[in-house]
Parts: structure tokens; C-alpha cells; sequence
């Protein structure tokens, strides 16, 4: 009975959800701001979380580096560093999943009311163009998101990282503990490097379905 009643919560909860966002969409369509809009409003803000994380985590790397070339000084002061490094990073990466869930939202909306309205069409020449413009769009978005998700991907393992050595340091605030670290430092240069790559990517793909809809 606990687990049927847990899955009745989630159903219910996306039910709502989704009705909200049915409302919100209505309610911008009446004051004359429509899905396309929304849609490249929102693809905006992925992209520009994605900019704002890339620089997160290019700083996270380099307190990293820093407390690896540790010299002397306060290590509990650096750990607070690292520490507010990896809740930043967590933060931005959270950013970016909830702004690419977003994304999807309105995107299941524009293209079923994109699919409804073709159907409305009587002109047979453009039913046809409406829905290879239809087709291409969706191939588009659906490449950018692919893109997108390719990238949030790669955030796991650097956070992953960063939690491991703030922690490692938390209970370790010596010399000895600092040098334990380098090792780890490879992994974490190749994984943030991976990640920018992908992430740069995302950004320019981002750029091109933006254009793609305002032309």
C-alpha cells in the first residue's frame, strides 16, 4: 500500500506539473508571447548557465592547483576554500540540469501544438513546408539537447572529485594529506578539460538553434 500511495504522489505531482505549465503557457500566449518565444528565452538561459559553470568550474581547478602547491599558511582556511568551491560548483550544475529540463518543457508543447496546427492547414504546399520546417527544428533541437546532456554528464565526476578531496581534507588538515592529493589532480585536469570541451560545444550549438528561430 506504501509503494502504490508513493506512486499515486509522483503521478499526481506530474499531472500538476504539467498542468501548470499548460496554464503558464496559456496565460503567455494571451498576452501575445508565444512558445518560440519561451523557447528561446529558455535556450538562452541554458546556455548562459552553462558560460557561468564553465567559469565555475575553471576556478574550482585552480584552488585545487593552488592547495596542491600548498607552501604553508592556514590549511583550515584553504579547506574552506575548497569546500565553497564545490558547493558553487554543485550550485551551477544544478543550474544548468533545471534550465535544460526547462528546455524540454516547452519543447513538448511547441512541437505538439506545431504537429496540431499543420493538421489545420488546407493548403496541401504548406502543410508540406510547415512540416519539414517542423521536421528540421526538431532534428535541431533534439541534436542541442543530446549536446546539452552530453556536457551536464561530465559535471558528475569533476563534483564527485571535489567532494572526495574536501573532504579527504576536512579530516586530513596536514602537509602529508596535501601531498595525497596530487595524485588525484590528473583526473580532475582531464575531467574538467572534458567537461569545457563538451560544454563549449553545448554553447555553440545553443547559438545556432537560436538563430535557427529567430530568422
Amino acid at each position: 500500500m506504501f509503494k502504490f500511495s508513493q506512486k499515486l504522489c509522483v503521478i499526481l505531482s506530474i499531472f500538476v506539473l504539467a498542468s501548470c505549465s499548460s496554464a503558464y503557457y496559456s496565460a503567455m500566449e494571451k498576452v501575445g508571447i508565444h512558445k518560440r518565444d519561451i523557447m528561446v528565452d529558455r535556450v538562452v538561459d541554458a546556455k548562459e548557465s552553462q558560460q557561468e559553470a564553465q567559469a565555475q568550474f575553471k576556478s574550482a581547478l585552480e584552488e585545487m592547483t593552488a592547495l596542491i602547491n600548498f607552501d604553508g599558511g592556514d590549511l583550515e582556511e584553504q579547506y574552506k576554500v575548497i569546500q565553497g568551491q564545490y558547493e558553487d560548483s554543485k550550485e551551477a550544475a544544478e543550474h544548468v540540469s533545471s534550465r535544460i529540463n526547462k528546455i524540454e518543457d516547452v519543447a513538448d508543447a511547441l512541437f505538439d501544438e506545431w504537429q496540431d496546427e499543420i493538421e489545420q492547414i488546407s493548403s496541401s504546399n504548406l502543410k508540406r513546408q510547415s512540416s519539414s520546417k517542423l521536421r528540421e527544428t526538431q532534428r535541431r533541437y533534439e541534436s542541442l539537447v543530446r549536446s546539452m546532456r552530453k556536457a551536464e554528464s561530465k559535471m558528475g565526476p569533476v563534483l564527485s572529485a571535489l567532494k572526495d578531496n574536501s573532504l579527504f581534507l576536512k579530516h586530513n588538515l596536514n602537509a602529508k594529506a596535501v601531498g595525497a592529493l596530487q595524485g588525484e589532480m590528473v583526473s580532475i585536469k582531464n575531467d574538467v578539460s572534458a567537461l569545457i570541451k563538451d560544454m563549449n560545444s553545448a554553447i555553440e550549438q545553443s547559438q545556432q538553434f537560436i538563430d535557427m528561430l529567430e530568422k
